[in-house]
């Protein structure tokens, strides 16, 4: 790591720490220690790592998908993860035989929210013919996503009565992590952060060109498979935990972008601190703006990351017309 890149990674790492002390002590009633420690250590320390890992994850997905379509606009549901998570949760709150009035088992939800996003991605990487073509996998994904978002919307029009539970996993929700999903995302991300820092050089190859890239000796294809790969894995994970949360892997590969010194190294692992950054804040901030009412973190994410890319468009609009 560079000398001078040290203080910037130390900085979000000191962040994070300070916003997950925050999550420890933010309660339904505002910030207070509570003397239960069940409360704690179950239910907020918990909800807030799980938060921030789910954040970490869309960053290092958003920072991958950004580079491998050299795309500035590319999130991580493009290759049709979101909707094919969607169609997970549909089919298992529609087929499932262990509905009660308290609502669905949560780890087959789970599980039926990554398969559904590594099908998509899959079901993605079929129709562009494989993997060498970032152009016709971009635009599989994008056809995958409407194929399987029509087969999302039929479906709440058959079985309106669970519309609810579905909606809720769309807007997204943290309120149910638990130290299951922490360390199953702890799992995923350092596996998927390790691979990723591996395969940086593809990403620095990429930048220069598809037909430059492939003259530089290095296994361009393979190297990318691996990259989609980690980002169908990571965000797989983070959906199938926290449901759909927007902007947080489009948004954070921005805002460290410029500090990153042109290092794609550098760029993964700041843009996936930045995103469980992103994420832990608005968590915080959907639980105190109604308190004790709490938004859907999705909501949150939705306004702040529109508003930046909004305020982002129009500096670049103004520096075109200077």
């Amino acid at each position: 790591m560079r000398p001078t890149l040290l203080p910037r990674v130390l900085a979000l790492l000191v962040i994070s720490i300070a916003l997950l002390c925050l999550g420890a002590l933010l309660g339904s009633g505002g910030f207070a220690w509570s003397t239960d420690a069940a409360i704690v250590f179950d239910i907020r320390v918990p909800r807030s790592a799980g938060a921030w890992l789910a954040g970490a994850l869309l960053g290092l997905a958003g920072a991958i998908a950004q580079g491998v379509f050299r795309n500035p606009l590319a999130d991580p549901y493009l290759l049709g993860s979101a909707s094919g998570a969607l169609m997970g949760v549909a089919l298992v709150l529609g087929f499932s035989q262990a509905m009660t009035d308290s609502g669905i088992d949560l780890i087959g939800l789970n599980s039926g929210a990554f398969i559904g996003a590594l099908v998509g991605v899959v079901a993605a990487l079929i129709l562009a013919g494989g993997y060498r073509s970032s152009l016709r996998l971009l635009l599989s994904g994008v056809v995958i996503s409407v194929i399987l978002g029509a087969g999302n919307a039929l479906f709440t029009f058959v079985r309106p009565d669970l519309y609810q539970r579905f909606q809720a996993f769309m807007l997204g929700n943290t309120s149910l992590l638990d130290w299951y999903g922490v360390l199953l995302m702890l799992l995923v991300w350092l596996a998927c952060i390790a691979i990723a820092l591996l395969l940086s050089a593809a990403l620095n190859a990429l930048s220069l060109g598809e037909s430059t890239a492939k003259t530089l000796g290095l296994p361009i294809d393979q190297m990318r498979l691996g990259l989609i790969a980690v980002l169908a894995l990571a965000t797989g994970a983070a959906v199938a935990q926290t449901g759909l949360i927007a902007f947080i892997g489009l948004a954070a590969p921005h805002l460290v972008r410029r500090f990153a010194n042109g290092s794609q190294r550098m760029h993964l692992l700041m843009s996936s601190l930045a995103g469980g950054i992103l994420l832990l804040a608005s968590d915080l901030l959907a639980r105190t703006v109604l308190a004790p009412l709490e938004l859907p973190v999705g909501i949150v994410t939705a306004v702040l990351g529109g508003s930046y890319l909004l305020l982002l468009l129009r500096r670049q609009t103004l520096g075109m017309s200077t």
